[in-house]
């Protein structure tokens, strides 16, 4: 019995520091998150999940009102924070940072997580996900890092450049047998 995930990336949020779990999405972002909901309101939709987040959470929320379904809210799907949230980092040191991580599983910077840290906190939830919803289509509202860490999990080719080709938004829809992923299909219509 199949399975779907649908992993929406959230939309353009600006970046504020020390705001990480509260900044919402521009709009931008807002009308982006519309485009998502036009896409997904098209297919079956069992389950809405999210990071607690608030710009991954806006990002799907019209989808769940639409579909008249709660969004239910995971720490398991925040975001991995590569270098501890008090830091500021360029664009290119996070860029080294994340690819590294993903060659060296153990690698973060100072106070950071590891990609490991953050598929041993939020693989439990997918697979029990899977568990509970066999057969279900389930929407994932998350963000770039750890949707990559995640997919990773189940195959190594979803890294850093994978990562890198994203956008905001975005979804991929992630078909499993069992707990085994058979493909994966980017959806997102640019």
């Amino acid at each position: 019995m199949k399975t779907v995930i649908y992993m929406v990336r959230h939309a353009k949020s600006p970046f504020v520091l020390g705001e990480e779990s509260t900044r919402p999405l521009s709009s931008e972002g807002l009308t982006a998150a519309n485009k998502v909901m036009d896409i997904l309101i098209k297919r079956d939709i069992d389950y809405i999940v999210s990071s607690p987040y608030k710009r991954a959470v806006q990002t799907v929320e019209g989808l769940a009102k639409a579909k008249g379904l709660p969004v239910h809210q995971y720490e398991e799907l925040r975001e991995r924070a590569i270098k501890g949230l008090e830091f500021e980092l360029s664009e290119d040191e996070i860029d080294k940072a994340i690819e590294w991580s993903f060659k060296d599983k153990n690698f973060c910077l100072e106070n950071g997580e590891t990609t490991k840290q953050a598929q041993n906190r939020s693989i439990p939830l997918i697979m029990k996900l899977l568990r509970v919803h066999k057969g279900e289509n389930i929407v994932i509202g998350t963000h770039g890092n750890i949707m990559t860490i995640i997919m990773n999990f189940f195959n190594d080719n979803f890294g850093f450049d994978f990562w890198k080709s994203t956008s905001k938004p975005d979804i991929y829809k992630l078909i499993f047998n069992g707990e085994e992923l058979d493909s994966v299909e980017r959806i997102w219509e640019e």
